[in-house]
């Protein structure tokens, strides 16, 4: 497993060339084997939940496995690994969302499969204990074992487990209180924030909800540990990095561009707690900043710069911005902060979209 970080691109040719050539095509083999295994989900609402999850969200995937570039020869194992933890945390975000029940303890069963999955040694759970809809003819527990095979293909797995488990537990605890009912939702999510804040940068509580809601550490993570030379106090340095700026940037970038759409459909939306336009742009500035200083001095820093940059391409190239006068305005501003290499990144999620 030696000499993984060769491959590792740092420059935007070699990133898009990486791409199209080696992660795109496992990135989608994998989506449509859990496509196909979806589709045969013997209860319709748990079939049409996992079906749509991977319908609507494939560019999460698509997004996340460049960080399988990471693996270097092992990119393969670590994208199965991201494309199948991914396809859990869409699945079970479908689920919460239009969820037939609003008991957190249902969400909490539901979400015990994320940690399950980095937790080889563990029993599995009955996830749907709590819900009428049970049946999904073994979806979920195969994704589980998925991501548990590529973990046993890592030798030096138990040097990030822990924190990899820790940052999937912030993720669980999100969901849960997000999805509960509305009247509860704001007053358990500042409650939560208040136990973590002493730990945190000063932040507001809806900001570290967003921190919390990334799963992009985890596949980092994941992904650096498949190469031999990688050290705790390395895995240690991604977690300070990746949390709370690059994941946070992530999903603020997400729920930017969401904003009419959680209008339209009362759903809970993070951005809207700010003041205006003008404190959101500022802070979504300052967490780019943020996450571009945090990942300087990491190894292979000008892959994580380019990443963070494509954040911002990836979801301002979204359909939704240009229907939003707003988030127009903070998309373009954002573009002139990320510079060239975002232009490049984001014009190219935009062509490869409308094709």
């Amino acid at each position: 497993m030696k000499g993984h970080n060769l491959q590792v691109p740092t420059n935007l040719i070699s990133l898009t060339t990486q791409m199209i050539l080696k992660v795109q095509p496992v990135t989608r083999a994998c989506l449509q084997q859990w496509k196909e295994r979806a589709q045969k989900i013997p209860d319709p609402e748990l079939r049409r939940q996992a079906t749509a999850s991977i319908e609507a969200k494939t560019f999460h995937c698509e997004g996340g496995s460049l960080y399988g570039l990471l693996a270097g020869r092992s990119y393969k194992d670590a994208i199965h690994f991201i494309v199948a933890y991914q396809t859990i945390s869409d699945y079970l975000d479908n689920l919460c969302d239009r969820s037939t029940s609003q008991d957190p303890e249902d969400f909490r069963a539901l979400h015990e499969s994320m940690l399950q999955t980095l937790t080889p040694e563990a029993p599995l759970t009955a996830y749907y204990r709590f819900r009428r809809e049970q049946d999904d003819g073994g979806y979920l527990a195969a994704l589980v074992q998925t991501c548990r095979d590529a973990l046993g293909r890592l030798s030096n797995y138990p040097l990030g487990a822990a924190v990899v488990r820790e940052l999937a537990s912030v993720y669980i605890d999100l969901q849960v209180h997000k999805h509960v009912r509305k009247d509860e939702r704001v007053p358990r999510l500042q409650a939560w924030f208040a136990e973590h804040e002493k730990n945190l940068p000063p932040m507001a509580w809806y900001e570290f909800a967003a921190c919390a809601g990334s799963t992009l550490g985890i596949f980092c993570i994941v992904s650096q540990l498949f190469n031999q030379e990688t050290s705790a106090a390395r895995v240690g340095k991604i977690k300070n990095a990746y949390f709370p700026w690059v994941q946070g940037l992530h999903i603020l970038l997400d729920y930017l561009i969401d904003q009419e759409e959680d209008l339209n459909g009362m759903d809970l939306n993070f951005c809207s707690y700010y003041e205006n336009n003008e404190q959101l742009c500022c802070r979504l500035c300052h967490f780019y900043n943020q996450a571009q200083a945090s990942v300087a001095n990491l190894p292979d820093a000008k892959f994580h710069h380019l990443i963070t940059r494509g954040l911002l391409g990836i979801y301002l190239a979204d359909h939704k911005v240009s229907r939003q006068k707003d988030v127009r305005a903070i998309s373009k501003k954002l573009l002139r902060l990320g510079g060239s290499e975002a232009f490049f990144l984001y014009w190219h999620c935009w062509v490869y979209r409308r094709l």
